[in-house]
């Protein structure tokens, strides 16, 4: 069974950064694309970011582009979430996952950002 447990979040300032983790275990995680979600109160999730296998091809949405990067370490079975200058709307529980939701979600990280 894969488990992911994502963690780094915390409250920081407008303008301020974060670097999000996932640990992912229970899967051969070098074969497989992964995905960074954020989900805002009430509302269903939303796909944030997608990093490629070792090609390390990245895809965002356009609110973060140019402010956040994925990125990827096959060794320690983790994928990363850089975010800089982080705005108020940036504030949600942000969750990793593999290719179209696959795995089984893990608890999240949340971020705030507010003065």
């Amino acid at each position: 069974q894969v488990q992911l447990v994502e963690s780094g979040g915390g409250l920081v300032q407008p303008g301020g950064s974060l670097r999000l983790s996932c640990v992912v275990s229970g899967a051969i995680f070098s074969s497989e694309p992964m995905d960074w979600y954020r989900q805002y109160p009430g509302k269903r999730r939303e796909w944030v970011a997608r990093i490629s296998t070792s090609a390390g091809m990245t895809d965002y949405i356009d609110s973060v582009k140019g402010r956040f990067t994925i990125s990827r370490d096959d060794a320690k079975s983790t994928v990363y979430l850089q975010m800089n200058n982080l705005q108020p709307e940036d504030t949600a529980m942000y969750y990793c996952n593999g290719l179209f939701e696959r795995w089984s979600w893990g608890q999240g990280t949340q971020v705030t950002v507010s003065s």
